[in-house]
């Protein structure tokens, strides 16, 4: 699949170490209004260590379903319950 972010693949985005082990689902993104920067989370309560730094397309890669918020603006987020759930995206 082509890469379908506006933002270069190599461009920086958090991920919570349950995602990055594999061990639960993105069901939270983040679009950070101040600085543009993606995060990819689980959804569950993290501390600063469980937050790693990855390429974008490391990302899409893990998930290819994040692709469809490309054009999520800053400022926003999207969640969905599950992994084979749509995402309902709002301002924050």
């Amino acid at each position: 699949m082509e890469f379908p972010f506006y933002d270069l693949p190599n461009t920086a985005a958090i991920v919570c170490s349950h995602v990055l082990d594999g061990e639960k689902p993105i069901l939270y993104v983040f679009h950070d209004e101040d600085d543009g920067m993606w995060q990819f989370l689980c959804g569950g309560t993290h501390t600063m260590e469980e937050a790693k730094i990855v390429s974008l397309k490391f990302v899409y890669d893990l998930d290819h379903s994040v692709g469809a918020l490309r054009d999520m603006p800053c400022g926003c987020y999207a969640k969905r319950a599950a992994q084979t759930d749509e995402w309902t995206v709002k301002k924050r």
